[in-house]
């Protein structure tokens, strides 16, 4: 998605995708959970962890230009511990579109909330 999009629109994006994917893989992540340690310290899986650090930063400097970094920093990870802790739980059950819709719509406007506070703060 380009930085054309809004970057509220891109975070709902983000969010929705991230939801139903983590829905969709949950029987694989599950399976995988014991070669975790093997493939988490590859340097593929470094180099992706580092690219996502980057988005996330350059994102965080887009939303909120006037906050400190400390502040930023704070924001993203509350962000991706949030959005990945609460998508592996949600993913767990069995779930229609409609459920993974209004739970990504929830999640996003939460996230979306706290942002625009930290921006006027």
């Amino acid at each position: 998605m380009s930085r054309d999009t809004p970057p509220f629109k891109r975070l709902r994006d983000l969010v929705h995708t991230f939801i139903c994917s983590e829905c969709e893989e949950a029987d694989m992540r599950i399976a995988l959970d014991d070669a975790a340690p093997l493939y988490r310290h590859a340097p593929e899986a470094q180099e992706a962890k580092a690219t996502g650090e980057r988005a996330i930063q350059r994102f965080m400097e887009e939303v909120l230009p006037e906050a400190q970094q400390t502040t930023r920093i704070q924001a993203a990870e509350l962000i991706k511990t949030t959005l990945s802790t609460v998508g592996k739980e949600f993913s767990e059950h069995p779930r229609t579109s409609a459920e993974i819709e209004n739970y990504s719509n929830a999640m996003a406007d939460m996230f979306c909330a706290y942002l625009e506070r930290l921006s006027i703060a």
